[in-house]
């Protein structure tokens, strides 16, 4: 994938998570983002999404959107891990 595709996705992903960021319930954040991005994007988007966390340890990724990837890595199933 291109970094200008990984640029918007990275924009897109911090985009949710200000919203998501700002419920009062953290741990209720970090599942609701992480539902919204399982539900919401296309397989290979989270894909894409979910390499640059592998590879760059999700730089540029608000550490919203980061800590709720990891925190329910489980939701998103393998093939979007793989």
């Amino acid at each position: 994938m291109s970094t200008n595709t990984i640029d918007r996705l990275i924009a897109m992903a911090n985009q949710i998570g200000l919203f998501f960021g700002t419920m009062p319930d953290r741990q209720q954040a970090l599942l609701d983002l992480a539902t919204h991005l399982k539900r919401f994007w296309e397989p290979r988007m989270l894909r894409a999404l979910w390499t640059h966390v592998e590879v760059h340890g999700g730089a540029g990724l608000d550490g919203v959107v980061l800590q709720a990837l990891r925190a329910h890595r489980d939701l998103f199933g393998a093939q979007a891990l793989s």
